[in-house]
């Protein structure tokens, strides 16, 4: 007998009646699988709960043993029950046993069930729990059921989160929000922040699941939708928007998101299967951030982002609440905590009281990390359950330095951290005293700081932190915020405020550094087992010489009567480079010959990024006017040692001999070539790797604005041909054993050179 629901608006309704008794939390459950099984003509109807231990428990059923309640259970991945649990989707079979992943558990009595059907428990695209219903028959359930169920799981995800199951669970789902939390994590953005926690676009609680009016509902949705994208119109006409090229692009990736049939069409699906307007929003992006979570594109994941926030600002123009917190309402010292943030929501609060930032999620690479850093908030990322950990309000430090978040500190954790901002203040005003000063060690070498830069609102960086100069500006940057490919009249107006911020310093330009984790929507991406290694950087300019011609025009005509600095990245052989240098001539004699003016020079270079090219530098020098050491990807390359990958990314020393005697390789093959060589990246950064640079022969370095005043104060304590004579022995053949970094420590100490 094929069995079929009997409505899901009547379902629903008949829900709300037991959700409104005044009954205990049990005896609810109870009520509640009883009346599942009624409406789907099911003889099973089970609720399992994620327990705080990871472990699924069964919490009610009908159909199965009573006597299993509390006593049966599965962890994560295990049975149906714990893939539904562990892949966030529905599961819908006709022969459940038949299932390669079917768990029998004795004490419940499913044997003689076939048809099975599984949906998770969803709250914010997380999971709750599982829902399942069973039959003897074989059957594979409709669409519809499918969807009402989905429905039904939301209130009960309601109870979860709201505590309500807390009291008749064993081990318990609920979470102590009053005990001290420490979690060590990623830290992305240097920096120690004490202050109060912020929730990130806190989620608004929809307490209003059902629907009366259907009808009603659908205008309600349509109303808001409307002033969602008359929001977003906005706030793209405004003057502040207007200045910020990057926040611009995100924006305009929301009224696209905005404008989306596809997203609107699932939330009226919802809203006619008996959901409020609101609760339609928050089923249909529930599910779609629990789908995304599990990609590994990582434009999908960034994605994600844009879409929660639209999800939550159509949200509050349903219930009518206002998007976000005025400065004047936050906190003096402010630590946001979010699951994610796109760069332009962070600038929307302004940095004069944020102190930190927390994320779940979060990349060396991501934007907001690139924008944190430039702003010099400290940042911590990849710090799981943080959003359901903490409350408004609560103390929390954050410690980008070592990556230690700890939430509700105990007193004398806050003492000893006070003591440290403390410290960190003086070195701070002790560095800001060092800007005007010349970057010269004690015995009279000139060691020229540049910084590193992508954002346009890195650029006051140069005069604050005292840097010579930009070496090293990653343009891909624009790219990536774009939702479609930048023009050229786009990226000449990029460069030319990049060159007009620079007030006159150098500036490098490094060509268009995408593909590997650098995904942009509009270019079709290759899946690859090492994208690192893949199609990446000049390799993909080469073989797509329209997107790379593109932006050398663009370049060529920003820096008219200016000098242009061009570097090209994963350069693996000579001809590349060559082939790269034709286009830039070609591009050249193009605009000279329709009469256009040009660069007042142009200087062509290299990124010494791959191993290849420490065979080839004596040709290599002969082509290049300059060339620039990328010192991450050539150690990662070098030590076959994935740096996104913890396992092995700190597992060799950066200073270890042989990679040492690498990098004066290519120092010295600059020098018997009177070729520039500059280095950037974060060994640079680092005050300990940075003399030991110096002390192989490096003169120019290029590292993150933060960086520049420690780096500066051990140059100035720095006697460079003494350490260089303690060094460049230790790295003849014979002495492989040599701990380098050991000795930099003890010369440093001896001399007091200021680390």
């Amino acid at each position: 007998m094929r069995s079929s629901l009997a409505g899901p608006r009547l379902l629903l309704r008949r829900l709300r009646e037991v959700m409104a008794e005044p009954i205990k939390a049990q005896e609810r459950l109870d009520k509640i699988v009883v009346l599942i099984a009624s409406n789907v003509v099911a003889e099973v109807c089970s609720v399992y709960i994620l327990r705080a231990d990871g472990v699924l428990e069964l919490y009610a059923t009908e159909g199965l043993n009573r006597d299993a309640v509390h006593q049966a259970s599965l962890r994560v991945g295990e049975g149906l029950v714990g893939l539904i649990a562990a892949e966030a989707r529905p599961l819908n079979l006709p022969n459940a046993r038949a299932h390669p992943g079917f768990a029998y558990l004795p004490e419940t009595g499913e044997e003689a069930y076939n048809s099975f059907l599984g949906v998770p428990i969803l709250r914010a695209g997380r999971t709750l729990g599982v829902l399942v219903v069973q039959n003897k028959s074989h059957r594979t359930y409709l669409e519809d059921e499918v969807e009402a169920l989905q429905t039904t799981a939301m209130l009960i995800a309601e109870m979860v989160a709201a505590g309500e199951l807390e009291a008749i669970a064993q081990k318990g789902t609920g979470l102590d929000l009053s005990r001290p939390i420490h979690v060590s994590a990623m830290g992305l953005a240097e920096g120690v922040g004490m202050g109060h926690v912020v929730l990130h676009e806190p989620r608004v609680v929809v307490t209003n699941l059902i629907a009366e009016d259907p009808d009603a509902e659908s205008a309600r949705l349509d109303a808001a939708i409307t002033r969602l994208r008359v929001s977003i119109d906005d706030l793209l006409a405004s003057g502040d928007v207007a200045a910020a090229g990057e926040h611009r692009e995100v924006l305009e990736a929301y009224r696209m998101f905005a404008h989306d049939r596809g997203w609107i069409r699932r939330i009226e699906e919802a809203i006619r299967n008996g959901l409020t307007a609101e609760a339609a929003v928050e089923k249909v992006q529930s599910d779609t951030r629990a789908r995304m979570l599990r990609q590994t594109d990582p434009y999908l994941r960034e994605r994600l982002h844009d879409l929660d926030d639209l999800a939550h600002r159509l949200i509050r123009e349903l219930m009518g609440r206002k998007h976000g917190p005025h400065a004047s309402e936050l906190p003096e010292d402010a630590i946001l905590v979010a699951r994610n943030m796109g760069a332009a929501e962070l600038l929307d609060y302004g940095r004069d009281r944020i102190r930190g930032l927390v994320l779940e999620e979060g990349g060396a690479t991501s934007h907001i990390t690139i924008v944190a850093r430039a702003l010099g908030i400290p940042l911590v990322g990849q710090v799981d359950d943080i959003v359901s950990l903490a409350d408004a309000g609560d103390a929390i430090i954050v410690d980008g330095d070592a990556g230690d978040v700890h939430l509700r500190p105990p007193h004398d954790v806050q003492q000893a951290y006070a003591e440290k901002v403390r410290f960190r203040a003086r070195r701070q005003a002790q560095y800001r005293r060092l800007r005007t000063k010349p970057s010269i060690t004690k015995d009279g070498v000139d060691i020229t700081l540049q910084m590193n830069a992508g954002l346009l609102v890195d650029l006051p960086h140069l005069s604050e932190a005292g840097a010579a100069g930009v070496g090293l500006f990653r343009t891909e940057l624009q790219f990536m915020v774009a939702s479609s490919f930048p023009r050229m009249g786009e990226q000449k107006a990029q460069y030319q405020q990049v060159l007009e911020a620079a007030g006159g310093k150098a500036v490098t330009f490094r060509s268009l550094d995408i593909g590997g984790d650098k995904v942009l929507p509009y270019l079709r991406s290759i899946q690859e087992e090492n994208p690192a290694m893949g199609w990446r950087a000049l390799r993909l300019g080469l073989d797509r010489p329209g997107l790379l011609r593109t932006q050398i025009r663009a370049l060529l005509t920003a820096a008219v009567g200016r000098e242009l600095k061009l570097m090209f990245p994963m350069v693996v052989e000579v001809d590349e480079f060559l082939k790269a240098r034709n286009l830039v001539e070609k591009e050249l004699a193009h605009l000279k010959r329709h009469g256009h003016a040009v660069p007042e020079s142009i200087r062509l270079g290299v990124m010494i990024e791959v191993p290849s090219l420490l065979f080839q530098l004596d040709e290599l020098m002969t082509h290049v006017d300059f060339v620039s050491v990328g010192s991450n990807d050539l150690f990662q390359f070098f030590c076959a040692a994935d740096r996104g990958n913890t396992r092995v990314a700190n597992r060799f020393d950066s200073l270890n001999i042989s990679f040492l005697r690498a990098l004066r390789q290519i120092v010295l093959a600059g020098q018997a070539n009177h070729v520039p060589v500059t280095l950037c990246g974060e060994l640079a950064g680092r005050p300990l790797e940075a003399m030991a640079l110096i002390a192989l022969g490096y003169r120019d370095l290029s590292m993150s604005p933060a960086s520049l005043g420690p780096v500066k104060a051990m140059v100035r304590t720095l006697d460079a041909s003494r350490l260089s004579a303690r060094i460049l022995p230790r790295l003849e053949p014979g002495h492989s054993d040599t701990d380098i970094r050991a000795l930099l420590k003890r010369f440093a100490s001896e001399m007091n050179v200021s680390l």
